[in-house]
């Protein structure tokens, strides 16, 4: 599949438009559409000072991958509740 990179801009009405010049073979197109953010850099971020390094938890597990990943989560909130969870899980899949 060949690719292909457009700049294009969306009007007040919601339609994309494609703003330079197209030249493609005559054929079925998948189009993604990535939307640009503009970034505003000021000096606040330049004095902004980095955050220390949190400590990584402990966590016993034999495979060294899943180990290393779940040193780096945040651990489960005291007032968590499994069944509470699921219960909300089920009812957006199924739309309950």
């Amino acid at each position: 599949m060949q690719a292909y990179k457009f700049k294009g801009k969306v009007d007040e009405a919601g339609n994309l438009a494609v703003t330079e010049p197209v030249k493609m073979p005559p054929g079925d197109v998948e189009v993604i559409v990535l939307h640009v953010m503009e970034t505003v850099k000021n000096d606040t971020e330049a004095t902004i000072q980095p955050q220390a390094a949190k400590p990584k938890r402990q966590v016993e597990c034999s495979i060294p991958i899943l180990k290393e990943w779940l040193e780096n989560t945040d651990p489960v909130p005291p007032d968590f509740d499994p069944e509470q969870a699921k219960w909300e899980y089920l009812k957006e899949k199924y739309k309950l």
